[in-house]
């Protein structure tokens, strides 16, 4: 099956195998591995800046308890990570001004949505951005603003593409990617009936987290359209035989 896009390799986090997670440092290291496509998550801070951060607080990554949300960005300038810094979402986007980005929105908190599209809108992200959230509401949220970039599919979206009738999900689904794992529970997503039904409604299919060659030949084979991966050097020879 040719895919109805260009196959894309995400660093999950960067290259988060090889240093650490969400650094410039990461990415830089992703893209000289391979890498054609970054994927990275953002907290906001309590004076209101989005930083490049997974989790809700410094605890794993930086040895700090301390919530993202409830301290500003002044005190997030202390923190390191494998001693690199925490950067904002705006010096990341200027680092990689051209890079396809997949941008997790982690906290559940619609006041951030308005600010994030600004972020966004004012360093060309409509044009490379796909916002994704475990939140369905914020993605809605996300697409009534008017956002006039890609969004992930809905956890909601998700189900009807595998579980409704096409015409039904046909109906229901208004997102530009399905950004999922091979397997939810029971359910597994990367069978050929629902890569199919992916490219009959133009929808991206990246599957999380990837980093075995042999899985990634075998989902390329079947139609996904992106990886990600923690460590894209391992799987970039395998992208290279699907050009």
């Amino acid at each position: 099956m040719t895919p109805p896009f260009r196959l894309r390799l995400y660093a999950h986090r960067g290259a988060s195998a090889r240093a650490p997670e969400n650094t410039l440092a990461a990415f830089e290291i992703a893209l000289s591995d391979g890498a054609n496509a970054l994927e990275l998550d953002v907290h906001r801070t309590a004076d209101g800046h989005f930083v490049v951060a997974h989790d809700p607080d410094g605890a794993r990554t930086a040895g700090c308890n301390e919530r993202i949300a409830e301290v500003d960005l002044n005190d997030i300038r202390r923190w390191t990570t494998g001693g690199e810094t925490i950067p904002t979402l705006p010096e990341f986007l200027t680092a990689f001004p051209h890079t396809p980005l997949s941008i997790d929105l982690k906290p559940n908190d619609p006041t951030a949505v308005p600010p994030l599209l600004e972020v966004l809108s004012a360093h060309n992200g409509e044009n490379r951005v796909t916002i994704a959230s475990f939140h369905d509401r914020l993605l809605w949220q996300v697409r009534r603003l008017g956002w006039q970039g890609r969004t992930a599919l809905t956890r909601g979206e998700v189900a009807a593409l595998r579980l409704a009738p096409f015409a039904v999900a046909r109906r229901l689904i208004r997102g530009h990617a399905a950004q999922v794992p091979v397997q939810s529970g029971p359910i597994r997503l990367d069978r050929r009936e629902f890569l199919e039904r992916c490219k009959k409604l133009n929808i991206r299919a990246d599957y999380w987290v990837v980093n075995d060659p042999g899985e990634a030949r075998t989902l390329l084979a079947a139609g996904a359209t992106g990886l990600m991966s923690d460590n894209p050097a391992l799987l970039a020879p395998v992208f290279r035989e699907f050009e």
